[in-house]
């Protein structure tokens, strides 16, 4: 980024003054056959050579962009226009965040910034995103050096560097405590929002299909706890033989069809309480965000918690036993009540704040640890960097959370596989301890550990071609 910010202003005292001359010279350099027009390929390379670091995509995002006439590549016309709309939004986001007015900004300037927006970093996290567009190396930015570095990554502001860091939701592993993912204003202007919603909601459909079998392993192993034989070595071959291959994927239909309502619960619920403990000039912190987040996730859980005691019932539901999700539905409540739907709802509720608690813990604490170890040119951790600290944290908020989603489990199955008294959440905790011992409360975890790599992958592969295919570009 260095030698970019120093070969683009080489021609600084005849290029200054006169922006068509300074994106001429720059599209010479692009234009690697000088046929008159630069693609993706020239681009790429051209950027190489100019030692320019930009983001994953950022060439066919640029081309994209300005490409008028879609002709899949920019001639000077096209490639002036859109650099001279994407300076104005870069000198709009660099006078806002210079909150003194002097022409550059320092680390006091992006940690207020950041704090603004619900970011707590310390000064030297700032300094090391400063770092990766200073090119004169006087620890603050000056206009030319921001322009320069965000002149082909499609990020005009600092918003766009939180995104990088943005625990998003999208790393679907078969729970739904996570806090809701945000958007910006002008996401929700464009209707961006709803297609990335509707991108992950699909990521996710497809992610909890793939992993259906782990999944009801997991669930049978959880309601059937010791005086089962079940093993993962021998639960497939149990269920295959009562039910056949279908079985495998039995309930997971109704954990398919939950996902769009709570989605759509949960960030309606996150807006609203966001509003209401935003501070008077409108500003949410980070702890209040992590307090709406997890009042948005019990709202949507309560909304659509009898599917999960629907998805429960028809997992360890045998052969024969519910034509479906509805008949399953109609049984439960001939016999049991409305109440029955709610079976476990407590455990299920207190489960979302140490999941989320621990989770977002972990992933700050990874996070950070980037930051001081690695980030020295870029503040962007990369693809594989976000995957593995969105994996570990989940996992980690899964462990400390597993004792209370076992206990929802076996309250919401204990009606129909038990047969004796319904014990109360704190009853069955005692019990699973007398009889199972410690280990009792974490049944079937190793299924569970064993879906979320597969998960996450499949969550971030389907995201990726399903934002893609609808036309959304950020995040």
């Amino acid at each position: 980024m260095l030698q970019f910010a120093r070969s683009l202003l080489l021609s600084r005292a005849a290029c200054e003054g006169d922006p068509k001359a300074r994106y001429a010279e720059l599209f010479k350099k692009l234009d690697l056959n000088q046929d008159g027009k630069v693609d993706i390929a020239e681009l790429q390379a051209g950027l190489r050579a100019l030692g320019t670091a930009v983001e994953a995509d950022a060439e066919q995002k640029f081309v994209t962009a300005g490409d008028v006439n879609k002709d899949g590549q920019l001639d000077f016309v096209e490639f002036m226009q859109y650099l001279e709309e994407h300076e104005k939004k870069m000198k709009i986001a660099f006078n806002s965040l210079d909150k003194n007015q002097d022409g550059t900004i320092d680390a006091s300037e992006v940690v207020q910034s950041l704090r603004a927006l619900g970011m707590n970093i310390s000064e030297d996290h700032a300094a090391k995103i400063l770092k990766s567009m200073d090119a004169d190396g006087t620890m603050s930015v000056d206009w030319n050096e921001w322009r320069n570095h965000f002149l082909f990554n499609t990020a005009t502001d600092l918003q766009e560097i939180i995104r990088y860091w943005k625990h998003s939701t999208v790393l679907d592993i078969g729970d739904s405590l996570t806090i809701p993912d945000e958007f910006t204003e002008e996401e929700k202007k464009t209707g961006m929002w709803w297609r990335q919603l509707l991108a992950g909601a699909m990521a996710g459909a497809v992610s909890r299909t793939g992993t259906a079998p782990l999944d009801r392993l997991k669930v049978m192993m959880q309601v059937h706890g010791a005086k089962s034989d079940l093993t993962l070595a021998n639960g497939f071959k149990k269920m295959v033989k009562e039910g056949g291959i279908r079985s495998l994927w039995r309930g997971n239909g109704v954990n398919v069809l939950k996902i769009a309502p709570e989605t759509a619960m949960k960030f309606w619920a996150y807006e609203q309480y966001k509003k209401l403990f935003a501070s008077k000039d409108g500003t949410v912190g980070a702890a209040e965000r992590f307090v709406a987040g997890s009042l948005a996730g019990a709202t949507a859980q309560t909304s659509i918690y009898p599917m999960e005691v629907l998805k429960t019932r028809l997992a360890v539901g045998k052969t024969g036993q519910y034509s479906g999700m509805f008949d399953c539905g109609k049984k439960i409540l001939k016999k049991e009540g409305v109440k029955a739907f709610y079976k476990g709802y407590i455990p299920n509720i207190l489960g979302i704040i140490p999941y989320a608690g621990i989770d977002l813990a972990i992933y700050e604490t990874l996070k950070n640890a980037w930051l001081n170890k690695y980030a020295t040119d870029s503040p962007n951790p990369g693809v594989l960097v976000l995957l593995a600290c969105g994996t570990i944290s989940s996992t980690c908020g899964q462990l400390a959370s597993y004792p209370l989603a076992l206990i929802r489990t076996r309250m919401q199955a204990q009606a129909s596989v038990e047969g004796g008294p319904q014990l109360n959440m704190v009853g069955l905790f005692r019990k699973i301890v007398e009889k199972e011992g410690l280990l009792g409360l974490y049944r079937g975890i190793t299924p569970n550990f064993m879906k979320v790599l597969p998960a996450v992958s499949i969550s971030y592969v389907v995201y990726e071609k399903m934002k893609e295919k609808m036309g959304v570009t950020s995040k």
